[in-house]
């Protein structure tokens, strides 16, 4: 058996192969109905659902479920039991070298893959508004969804990973992108709108488990900057690669190209799940002793034998909850953080341009907002990964919060003032947020013990998303206020998350994470 197998026996590996194969399976059959499209521009509003669709949905959920069963283990409290008699001797000792670089590509592709997804939504919703006939605040409720599935899938997906492996949830995601791939097909904006949901889930519980993935694998000296470089790059070129497939193959394939695609990326992001490995701190939670020793070999780390616990430390350490002043403050703190984010990003950007023309501003400057977005965000990562690493891991975090802060103030000020240039308030703004993004996640990752890193990674990402769901929410319900107002309401959690940072954050630069768990 390879390695860093997620799976503990064959049968494991053919249960999940046999999962990949419905699902896929599944999904094929679907695509005679998008096929059946093509003198109207594959639009297929109205058509009946065949007896094929409904069989291959069926298939779909069966693979899931049983490509889930090949991947958890047999018995979890039996080896949870066997965890406490070793001790990794590295990878915080390790040097940087070629199983450390080739799993950050791999990991960054994953991202870019799993990123494209929600991504896309937005180049979905005028197909959707043409093909189905109806409003935009109907269409709307599809990224809604689709952000209320990153939500529960962060939460889940976090859990799982501290339960049953990094690796495990990954693959389990990928699996999933696969099935979601039938919203390409399905006649109803119902259905979409259920798969946004499923695909949702998939995407958001891949990124925190990457990101808890990677910290415990990295040496202690380029956890920082590669956490920070890889979400980053991750981020940016999913964004990319979902306005490239947009701009290619719409235009031929119409808009339900973009969920059809998948398929094929899904696949590869299983076949990618070859070369990440499982975390050895995990593989020896499930008594994997032998795998966890051949894992940390190829990153320059050793397993050694340490004293067993008492019994009653052994009892105390299967059963550690979040818990602890600590531990609650810096999870508050960066939930904050979270939130202001998701609020700013997925609403008061959103918002800003339909504004400015609103008071008179010209579309151009409005439009040059969105593309300076993501323009900005690409050198944004390489400016944070260098100070993260460089200078404060604490600190970097308080500055991209604080410039935000200022660029609220500026927005604030516009509306006010009017007639200002909206330059430097939005650009303020976009540094701020993207360097809030870029740094967070990983901040968390590196700040909580090994036991709850999955789930308190999970929770952050998904409370950037929880401040994107209230954002769509008004846009829906056509609340949305002023942008003055929206800015001012903002600065509110803005403010608490800076003040909460600098209290209860700590220095994790270069910091040995086995040292959390001493003091969990």
């Amino acid at each position: 058996m390879q390695a860093g197998s997620t799976f503990i026996d064959r049968r494991g590996v053919w249960l999940f192969v046999l999962g990949c194969t419905a699902v896929t399976a599944g999904v094929l059959m679907h695509v005679p109905m998008f096929l059946m499209g093509k003198d109207m521009h594959y639009m297929l509003a109205g058509m009946p659902m065949g007896w094929d669709m409904v069989g291959g949905m069926a298939m779909i959920i069966l693979g899931c479920l049983i490509a889930a069963w090949g991947l958890l283990p047999r018995d979890v409290s039996a080896q949870l039991a066997a965890r406490d008699d070793f001790e990794i001797a590295a990878p915080e000792d390790a040097h940087l070298g070629p199983a450390h670089w080739g799993l950050m590509a791999v990991l960054v592709v994953a991202l870019i893959i799993d990123i494209m997804k929600p991504a896309a939504l937005g180049f979905t919703v005028p197909g959707m508004i043409m093909e189905y006939h109806v409003p935009k605040a109907t269409v709307s409720l599809v990224p809604f969804f689709a952000l209320c599935g990153t939500v529960t899938g962060s939460v889940l997906w976090g859990v799982l990973a501290d339960i049953y492996g990094r690796k495990a949830t990954i693959l389990l995601s990928a699996v999933m992108f696969v099935g979601t791939s039938i919203c390409g097909a399905m006649p109803s904006l119902a259905w979409n709108i259920g798969m946004c949901f499923m695909m949702g889930a998939a995407a958001g519980g891949m990124l925190p488990v990457t990101y808890a993935l990677l910290a415990e694998m990295m040496p202690s000296r380029h956890r920082g900057w590669s956490l920070v470089l890889v979400g980053g790059l991750g981020a940016v070129g999913g964004y990319f690669a979902a306005s490239g497939a947009s701009a290619l193959l719409q235009p031929i394939f119409g808009w339900r190209i973009l969920w059809l695609l998948n398929l094929p990326t899904g696949l590869l992001l299983v076949v990618l799940g070859v070369f990440i490995p499982e975390s050895a701190k995990f593989l020896l939670a499930r008594g994997r002793r032998a795998e966890a020793a051949a894992v940390m070999a190829r990153f320059g780390a050793t397993v050694r034998k340490v004293a067993a616990p008492r019994p009653e430390m052994r009892a105390a350490a299967a059963h550690v909850p979040l818990t602890g002043a600590k531990l609650i403050g810096k999870l508050v703190a960066l939930s904050t953080a979270a939130i202001a984010w998701g609020l700013i990003n997925f609403g008061l950007l959103l918002w800003l341009p339909a504004d400015l023309v609103s008071k008179g501003y010209s579309v151009a400057v409005s439009s040059k907002l969105l593309a300076a977005s993501a323009l900005i965000a690409f050198p944004t990562v390489f400016l944070c990964a260098f100070i993260y690493s460089r200078w404060s891991t604490k600190w970097s975090l308080v500055t991209v919060i604080g410039i935000t802060f200022l660029g609220l103030i500026g927005v604030m000020w516009l509306e006010l003032v009017g007639g200002m240039s909206p330059v430097l308030p939005v650009a303020l703004l976009i540094v701020g947020s993207n360097g809030i993004i870029a740094i967070v996640l990983p901040y968390t990752a590196e700040s909580f013990p090994m036991r709850v890193r999955g789930r308190a990674t999970g929770w952050v990402a998904a409370c950037t998303k929880a401040g994107g769901v209230l954002a769509q929410l008004l846009s829906i319900t056509a609340l949305v206020p002023a942008m003055g107002w929206a800015a001012a309401a903002i600065m509110v959690p803005t403010l608490a998350a800076l003040g909460f940072v600098a209290w209860f954050g700590r220095e994790t630069r270069g910091a040995d994470l086995r040292r959390l768990d001493g003091d969990d």
